[in-house]
């Protein structure tokens, strides 16, 4: 009887030895994501991004609690734009007119890639619809390729594209 005793109680401290690693490492995980802004900053790749939603003042929205799902342009995708355009939507005079072309790459809501391939379309925060399309197991949104999915934030997730996509 004792030895049954002892057998419960070992497999309990056991039991709850494993959960506490197991909450300690999910919160040093969790503790090492970052928003979207950070996550687009860190990685690099997305400094124009960084730029441009500087100008458009909307960091501190992508900073916020979201969830939000970005269809992020790297530099190379803001460098196929025309000679002279990004300039021109950087000046304080057409904030607004950049503001549209940001908030069309977000979508409310966490969507995953898995999800994503299941959509026709997806409402953006600028009001409008971007088209979604699956060929050849390539993803396009509206004309733009997407390069790397899922990236995790603490606010949502990112999927890189490789052409900035423009409000009709």
């Amino acid at each position: 009887m004792k030895r049954s005793y002892l057998l419960k109680k070992a497999i309990v401290a056991t039991f709850i030895v494993t959960l506490t690693m197991g909450a300690l490492v999910y919160s040093s995980q969790a503790g090492d994501q970052k928003d979207i802004v950070d996550t687009a900053v860190s990685a690099g790749s997305f400094n124009t991004l960084a730029t441009a939603l500087t100008a458009a003042d909307l960091v501190k929205t992508l900073k916020g609690t979201g969830p939000f799902t970005v269809f992020a342009p790297t530099d190379e995708a803001f460098a196929k734009l025309p000679a002279g355009t990004l300039d021109d939507l950087l000046k304080p005079m057409n904030k607004e007119k950049l503001k549209g072309i940001l908030t069309y790459h977000v979508v409310s809501g966490k969507v995953m890639a898995a999800d994503v391939v299941k959509l026709k379309s997806a409402k953006t925060v600028n009001g409008q619809n971007v088209t979604i399309l699956v060929k050849d197991g390539t993803v396009m949104v509206d004309n733009a390729k997407v390069t790397k999915t899922d990236i995790m934030c603490t606010n949502g997730v990112i999927h890189v594209i490789d052409s900035v996509i423009l409000p009709k």
